[in-house]
């Protein structure tokens, strides 16, 4: 079992140029750990209701507050594979609220108001829940609960690394640490 499981993180290393040595840790370490943490990774795809472009300004946001290197950049490819334009997640990247779309600066200003624990947050979910209902708020607190579960794991066991340079369709931008 250990050996498939190998060789799906290895095709994940390889299809996103990410390096899952802290998986490869664990799977190495204590394969139930592995299969329960394995487990609830399927809430990092879990997206209803909210538009794209919200829901990866929330995750990238999410994953910025809780890495700025490798995760973010993760991130950052699976938005562009899933068709989020360079540009927008460029903005996010630099997050500067006033360049982004109202949409985006939604998601973004969410993401940052929930992971400060700030008050505002409040209205921004009764704002997006007008605008696109409770699975959409359902799905944006997912999104941040997997772009800071894979980070906190990874830092946990030393295989965190310091912020880094986030690549975007041949663009470098250094990642503005938010929230």
């Amino acid at each position: 079992m250990k050996w498939m499981i190998r060789r799906r993180v290895a095709a994940f290393e390889r299809d996103f140029g990410y390096d899952a040595s802290y998986m490869r840790h664990v799977l190495d370490h204590d394969l139930g750990a592995f299969l329960k943490f394995a487990r609830i990774g399927g809430i990092s795809a879990y997206r209803r209701d909210v538009p794209k472009d919200v829901y990866y300004a929330a995750k990238i946001t999410g994953a910025m507050v809780a890495d700025c290197g490798p995760c973010t950049q993760l991130v950052v490819t699976m938005a562009l594979r899933d068709g989020i334009p360079g540009v927008t997640i460029a903005k996010v990247l630099e997050g500067d609220l006033e360049v982004m779309t109202e949409r985006t600066r939604l998601g973004v200003s969410f993401a940052r108001a929930v992971l400060a624990r700030d008050p505002a947050a409040d209205d921004l979910r009764a704002e997006i829940e007008r605008l696109w209902g409770p699975r959409a708020v359902i799905s944006l607190g997912l999104a941040l609960v997997s772009s800071q579960m894979y980070p906190t794991l990874k830092y946990a066991l030393g295989y965190g690394k310091a912020c880094q340079r986030v690549e975007v369709e041949g663009r470098t931008i250094a990642p503005r640490h938010a929230a």
